[in-house]
């Protein structure tokens, strides 16, 4: 997490991709590497555009987006990087027919936005409500979930052991916790009261945990610390969540191959849209453009995902 957001210097992705190129309809879409910037340019059949990028959002596991700034607004940009395609496609969200050239560049992201985007994928981006860029610290560091460190070291430093008492995070229920980190990934609600349906809101974990069958609020096996550590990197081996599968599901583990893909593919049929579920478990395998994620939800066999 401590690379959810780059600057372009230190962007690794366009560091070793110094030219990207997309093509959609009647507009052209490029990044090139120019030293230690990347330039973004935009062009349709008569006109054309080219701003710098100036952060890179996103660890790249699965994809990365840019953020840019014209005329004074900060844009997200039309199109991401995706892993899986190893270039350029249409970034989730973005207008699918764009009215003009600036429209087709990117989407403008308004003053709430622009705060969310850079306090979620950064560190003390908010200071008096206010985006602060100048004590911005790129990633996701500590303080950005166990909050300000000062009044902690300075009550350390004078022997306060329980002044510096930060908040227990682990201590928070499941609805609790859902709610603490939807404040980036999106709580149920946000997503309930939205338009965002189908496959754009498979990033969303807290709605799609909440949707599943098996969810209850004070149950902290179906929380997202059940299966997720913050402090360390995503575990990617299925095996590695057989555990903690079996501590609700049981008695699944006695006859089925060990993994989770294992359990995909005994008990779950596609379903349309290229969506897979698993028959029982909170888990579906969604594949999008470049875009390959495990999401919480529980889908029966023949649904589809909403």
């Amino acid at each position: 997490m401590a690379h959810a957001l780059e600057t372009v210097p230190q962007c690794e992705i366009l560091r070793e991709h110094p030219r990207l190129a997309f093509q959609e309809r009647q507009y052209s879409f490029e990044i090139r590497r120019d030293g230690n910037r990347s330039l973004y340019t935009v062009t349709d059949v008569k006109h054309s555009m080219t701003v710098p990028i100036e952060w890179a959002v996103g660890l790249g596991n699965a994809g990365q987006t840019y953020v840019y700034r014209w005329r004074g607004n900060w844009y997200e940009s039309h199109v991401s990087f995706y892993k899986a395609l190893q270039g350029l496609d249409r970034t989730i969200g973005a207008a699918v027919d764009p009215k003009d050239l600036l429209e087709a560049a990117g989407r403008l992201m308004t003053m709430t936005e622009t705060q969310q985007c850079f306090n979620c994928h950064g560190t003390r981006a908010i200071r008096d409500d206010r985006l602060d860029m100048e004590a911005l610290i790129p990633g996701v560091q500590c303080e950005r979930c166990h909050g300000p460190a000062e009044q902690h070291v300075k009550a350390l430093k004078n022997g306060g052991a329980k002044a510096a008492a930060m908040r227990k995070l682990g201590d928070l229920t499941a609805e609790e916790m859902s709610n603490f980190c939807g404040a980036c990934h999106r709580t149920w609600a946000q997503i309930a009261m939205s338009a965002v349906r189908g496959i754009d809101n498979v990033r969303f974990q807290p709605y799609r945990l909440t949707n599943s069958r098996c969810y209850n609020a004070l149950d902290f096996r179906i929380s997202c610390l059940a299966c997720h550590d913050p402090h360390r990197g995503v575990r990617r081996e299925p095996e590695a969540y057989d555990a903690k599968c079996a501590a609700c599901h049981a008695r699944f583990t006695a006859s089925a191959p060990s993994g989770v893909y294992a359990e995909t593919a005994a008990h779950a049929p596609a379903l349309q849209g290229g969506h897979k579920g698993l028959h029982q478990l909170p888990h579906a395998e969604v594949r999008n453009p470049g875009l390959a994620l495990f999401v919480h939800r529980s889908l029966d066999p023949g649904s589809q995902a909403k």
